[in-house]
């Protein structure tokens, strides 16, 4: 059995070379079988050197290094869930190499300190690690936190998360101070009066299951709300974890008007539906009953699943469907995971009660790749919506190109794997995807040159 092994920031630059190797390069257009080489952390052009290793990658892809603009670390405050060093070794078994940590933590990262700290004790993770911090103190919704001490400390972006900036005058604050700045405000839309009550997304299946339905309406009050304020302040409005199709017209409309607008969307958004709440497990594009049914029959052994509850909810397939069709055609920028762990007692309760999110950091990839393989995405179109896309948001590039710092996945298309617990690095297993296959093995995962997950590529030579 080949025994994985994950690396750090810390270690000493790799140097190999990938012999035969797929490699699907957005930021050049490239999509090649070739050499891949690595010398001292850097890639490198032309033949390898002599005496470095060489490793035979036929079958496999290289990629630029996945980033991830929306991961929960839990940290400070809940480190039962997951801790910085477990959540980015489950960021490089994803082949993720650098992921944003969200302010919801306990005590929130609504302080500079705080923000230092956090990235003081990731230095010598398995994954960069930057930070979105929170938009206003305490995230109560009331008063601005301090932008620009707080981007001196080295916040890339501000939001409230787990909640909406929900008023319209501290939004446009907001906004207003952070646009010379040329940071975002990063919003879960969703207007609270509007989702008050909810369990799931509304509709047949909620009312079947007799659980309060989630209007799309929530999501769109506060695009269309953030949307005019972009524009009135010139402000860089960014919706996260984006879960219907209402608020997809209204922002191409207004990114086509010149407003700074961008978005992303979780996995289990593209993939998963509200029918997994009543029991079904098919993937949205594999759903074949009657799309405006909205039921697809209970299944009592599944159903009420607390790993199913996330917010914002589980979509309907039409929005699911409209979600995939968005990415493929640009309108969403971006894949962010939502990677909220959960300990097992927060979720094996009644689904009322249960802890809203699920993982997300390793299983991403081989949603995305089932979605290839349906015929959904185009290859590249994921690899960049996962990896140069997000990461250019953020100010970071990645690129095969020589010359350039070695930041890269290497996966097996080919294989698939199972999601169990045990094949996990996080510290929490909460998700509805456990005893399913996915596609797509990660084989090596390369951060700022350092081999920081190696499932025995470079190992076993």
């Amino acid at each position: 059995m080949v025994m994985a092994r994950f690396g750090s920031l810390a270690d000493p630059s790799a140097t190999f070379a990938l012999a035969g190797v797929r490699v699907i390069d957005p930021a050049t257009n490239t999509d090649a079988v070739r050499d891949l080489v690595v010398a001292d952390g850097v890639i490198r052009n032309g033949e390898a050197p002599a005496g470095i290793p060489r490793l035979d990658a036929a079958g496999l892809v290289a990629a630029p290094g996945l980033c991830d603009l929306h991961t929960h670390l839990r940290t400070p405050g809940d480190e039962r869930a997951e801790t910085i060093a477990s959540g980015m070794r489950a960021a490089a078994h994803g082949g993720f190499t650098t992921v944003c940590a969200m302010p919801n933590t306990d005590p929130p990262l609504d302080d500079p300190l705080r923000v230092r700290g956090l990235l003081a004790n990731a230095t010598h993770a398995a994954a960069r690690v930057r930070v979105v911090a929170a938009a206003t103190r305490g995230r109560a919704g009331e008063q601005l936190t301090d932008h620009g001490a707080l981007a001196a400390a080295g916040a890339i972006g501000f939001s409230d998360d787990g909640l909406a900036v929900a008023s319209a005058a501290v939004a446009r604050q907001a906004l207003s101070y952070l646009a010379p700045l040329g940071l975002p405000l990063v919003q879960h839309a969703e207007e609270p009066n509007l989702a008050a009550g909810s369990l799931m997304r509304g509709g047949p299946t909620a009312t079947r299951l007799g659980l309060g339905g989630w209007p799309a309406s929530a999501e769109l009050t506060i695009i269309e709300r953030d949307l005019a304020l972009a524009a009135e302040t010139g402000g860089w409005i960014h919706f996260t974890h984006l879960a219907t199709a209402a608020g997809l017209e209204p922002i191409r409309r207004a990114r086509a008007s010149g407003v700074r607008v961008t978005c992303d969307v979780a996995p289990h958004h593209l993939a998963l539906t509200d029918a997994w709440v009543a029991g079904d497990r098919r993937f949205a594009w594999e759903n074949g009953r009657d799309p405006g049914s909205g039921w697809a029959g209970l299944d009592p052994e599944l159903a009420y699943d607390g790993t199913c509850r996330v917010n914002p909810p589980l979509p309907t397939r039409e929005d699911a469907m409209a979600l995939l069709a968005a990415l493929a055609d640009g309108t969403l920028d971006a894949i962010a995971t939502d990677h909220a762990p959960h300990p097992p007692e927060r979720k094996a309760v009644p689904f009322a009660e249960a802890a809203p999110g699920l993982i997300g950091l390793e299983t991403a990839l081989g949603i995305g790749l089932a979605a290839v393989m349906a015929g959904h995405l185009e290859l590249s179109t994921l690899l960049a919506a996962l990896s140069t896309r997000p990461a250019a948001l953020i100010g970071e590039s990645r690129s095969l190109a020589a010359g350039s710092n070695a930041d890269l996945v290497v996966f097996d298309p080919r294989r698939s794997w199972r999601v169990e617990r045990s094949a996990l690095a996080s510290r929490s297993a909460n998700t509805p995807l456990l005893g399913m296959d996915l596609p797509g093995v990660v084989r090596l995962t390369v951060a700022a040159g350092r081999i920081t997950y190696d499932a025995g590529l470079i190992g076993s030579k």
